[in-house]
Formats: C-alpha cells, sequence, structure tokens
C-alpha cells in the first residue's frame, strides 16, 4: 500500500469492504472473507488479497448478495454516499436483493400475523377440537 499523500493502484480486499461500507468493522469484513462469503473475479479470496479498480467481488451477507465492480479506492471509511461512489452494482445484482427483501417482507408479516394471540372465537373453536379427541 502506499503512504499518505500519494494515490495508491490497489489495497487490501478487507479493508476496502470495510471502507465501502458492507462491513461496520474490518474484523467482520475479514471474518466474512475467510468464510467464503466474497469472491473476487470468481474466485474466493483471503481478507489480505489485493484488489483494484476494475475486480469484480460477490458478496453474500445472510440472505442478500452484492454482484459489483470497484471503481475506486479509499483508506478512509467515509459517509455512506461516498462508499457507494467506490463501487457499481450490476443490475441484476440489484433486481435479485430487491426481490429477496419483498418476499422477506411479505414472510415478515406473516410471521407477525400467525403470532396474534387467538381471539375468544379462536380459543372456543380449539377448546371444542381438543374435547372432540
Amino acid at each position: 500500500m502506499s503512504g499518505s499523500g500519494s494515490k495508491q493502484d490497489n489495497m487490501r480486499l478487507d479493508r476496502w469492504l470495510w471502507a465501502a461500507r458492507f462491513f461496520k468493522t474490518r474484523q467482520l469484513a475479514s471474518e466474512a472473507v475467510k468464510g467464503g462469503k466474497v469472491y473476487v473475479n470468481g474466485s474466493r479470496a483471503k481478507p489480505a488479497k489485493t484488489v483494484a479498480a476494475g475486480d469484480e467481488l460477490e458478496i453474500r451477507r445472510g440472505a442478500y448478495i452484492w454482484v459489483v465492480r470497484i471503481d475506486a479506492l479509499s483508506e478512509r471509511r467515509g459517509p455512506a454516499t461516498q462508499a457507494a461512489g467506490l463501487y457499481t452494482e450490476h443490475e441484476a445484482s440489484a433486481r435479485e436483493r430487491e426481490r429477496v427483501a419483498g418476499e422477506r417482507r411479505t414472510l415478515a408479516a406473516q410471521i407477525i400475523y400467525d403470532r396474534a394471540q387467538p381471539s375468544s372465537r379462536d380459543r372456543r373453536a380449539m377448546r371444542d377440537r381438543k374435547r372432540r379427541q
């Protein structure tokens, strides 16, 4: 890596993931890379792998997958708007993440509804079913 003041042309993968705000800490980024959650140009990588502008990353976090191209490098973790400028997400990746998010919202709404307390009518029906058995 280069010192302060000079423009860098590559950096550690875990550091870039942290600066681009995919992970809250470098340690979390490093653990994700070690756990096989991050691929660089289609290959599994180690946290110290150097990445440069133009590299393709596949990042898995829970149910979500980002497929991005690195556009810029940054030693610092800046605001989210600045971090979003470090990469370009593939359109198919963004559509798939939105689809998964919609499914999860629907499922969450169903779970909340299913966990509601039974009404008096429901309790009576359950009691009657038990008596019949």
